[in-house]
């Protein structure tokens, strides 16, 4: 398997080359250890180089260090197997096969995970997405904050609304529902609501089979709706891939937050609350957003992530999600940027909230590029005017090359320990999310992480679009399948 590789040795003036060596036949000649560090800074002061550097120092890390967070996480993977106490979640979804290729028959799916709540109608025939018709509902602020009853409510409101439109109200359906919150399952078809996320805190949920409530609201409405399948954008992320590749074993986020999830051995897994005697393996929720929530990865916060953690509206909670998800970056980047500017070694502070992830990947974008100018213009207008200089922007550029490059290396660690886990001839990866469709540059480092970190496991990175929608209807078909199977 080639890997394309980052290999940093072509800086020049504070840019990087980002030619995809590997392919080429290139060998870094790094030891093994130092082939995961970021580019260094070359600016021509070579005095204030170092001195950024220096600051910066708490946020690069080394293979080494990479392997000591390799093995906390198969740690806490197997306490959360065991039900031991464990920042992973490890949760069971009870999906116990991936996409065949005969599902079959129309069904219904409802994605919801942010401001947007999405129904969608998927017709499959012979394993293919043959129709599909979609429909955005908008979740008001007052339905994310007030009671669990009027949320559920309202999504029940808006599917009656979509099978109006089609004139289907009549129709039976089986459906899929993504719901994209930590939850503890029961079955493949019923779970709780552990903790809400993002941007939602309904009232009365403790302890509700959001699944049920879903089904008695349709029920009230005279639609004759079942839910098969309840799962979360991670899982619909792996059945999406599976569908479009047969390797596919992996499922990961990398958006605004970031989870995996991964098909393990039944036999490895404890916590089961339906009948199991003849799965073989069954897909495994991991939650690593919370991966180090228990103190075990403290060792690699730095003071910048202490400063966003407590500038978060989740304070000590989400701790890997808050070195790598979308959500985040650009808080680090602030800052880092402050701190720098508070040393003198930056022209000013930007203004509170003032740089979004956005920017992050237009700095490392312009910095592929050997480019300034785009991030000198975005650095005046989030530094109120400040005088900024091509070296402040390589400096600039340099510090966003530094986060991204930590966030590669930490989602590489948990993505290279499944594939090591799973121990198949090829392990195919479905990843899904904004950060990895639009960073310029973090999939490459993926790549090249992941093959450092499982040097003698073939695996690779596929895009899985739309596994919130359509990974929840193909699980609704083999949901169905299962059930005609085992009737």
């Amino acid at each position: 398997m080639s890997a394309a590789v980052d290999s940093g040795t072509g800086a020049l003036n504070g840019r990087v080359h980002c030619a995809e060596s590997a392919t080429n036949g290139h060998h870094d000649p790094r030891p093994w250890s130092q082939q995961f560090l970021p580019t260094p800074l070359h600016l021509e002061d070579s005095v204030r180089a170092q001195k950024v550097e220096a600051r910066l120092k708490e946020l690069v890390l080394c293979g080494e260090v990479l392997r000591r967070v390799a093995d906390v996480f198969e740690q806490e993977i197997e306490r959360g197997l065991s039900e031991q106490p464990s920042s992973l979640q490890m949760e069971n979804t009870y999906v116990p096969e991936l996409p065949d290729g005969t599902e079959e028959g129309v069904f219904l799916a409802l994605d919801l995970g942010g401001t947007n709540f999405r129904v969608l109608l998927l017709e499959l025939a012979a394993g293919q997405l043959v129709r599909q018709q979609v429909k955005h509902y908008h979740i008001s602020n007052a339905l994310r904050l007030g009671t669990g009853e009027e949320l559920f409510n309202f999504l029940a409101d808006c599917v009656l609304d979509f099978v109006k439109q089609l004139g289907m109200e009549d129709q039976t359906f089986s459906l899929g529902f993504t719901f994209s919150f930590p939850m503890k399952q029961h079955s493949i078809s019923s779970g709780e609501l552990i903790t809400w996320t993002k941007s939602f805190k309904c009232s009365g949920l403790e302890g509700v089979d959001v699944a049920a409530l879903l089904e008695r609201c349709l029920r009230a409405r005279n639609l004759q709706i079942t839910v098969r399948v309840l799962l979360n954008d991670t899982t619909g992320t792996l059945i999406a891939g599976a569908h479009m590749h047969k390797n596919v074993g992996i499922g990961v986020i990398l958006g605004t937050g970031s989870n995996g999830c991964y098909m393990e051995r039944a036999s490895r897994v404890q916590h089961w609350e339906a009948a199991h005697e003849r799965v073989q393996d069954v897909c495994v929720d991991i939650e690593w957003g919370a991966f180090g929530d228990n103190g075990c990865l403290d060792f690699i916060k730095t003071d910048f992530d202490r400063e966003v953690d407590a500038g978060s509206l989740l304070a000590t909670s989400f701790t890997f999600e808050k070195y790598i998800g979308g959500k985040y970056l650009g808080s680090i980047l602030s800052c880092v940027l402050s701190a720098l500017a508070r040393a003198g070694l930056f022209p000013a502070e930007p203004a509170p909230d003032a740089l979004q992830t956005a920017h992050l990947s237009l700095f490392e974008d312009e910095n592929c590029a050997g480019e300034v100018s785009r991030t000198m213009t975005a650095l005046r207008e989030v530094c109120a005017g400040a005088s900024i200089t091509a070296e402040d922007a390589r400096v600039a550029q340099h510090v966003a090359h530094v986060i991204s490059n930590r966030a590669a290396q930490l989602v590489s660690v948990c993505i290279s320990t499944l594939v090591r886990r799973m121990s198949r001839p090829h392990v195919a990866v479905a990843v899904d999310g904004s950060v990895f469709k639009h960073h310029p540059r973090i999939a490459r480092l993926m790549r090249t992480y992941i093959a450092l970190l499982a040097p003698h496991h073939s695996f690779s990175l596929l895009g899985a679009e739309d596994g919130s929608g359509k990974g929840s209807a193909l699980t609704a078909a083999i949901a169905a399948r299962l059930a005609t199977r085992d009737s």
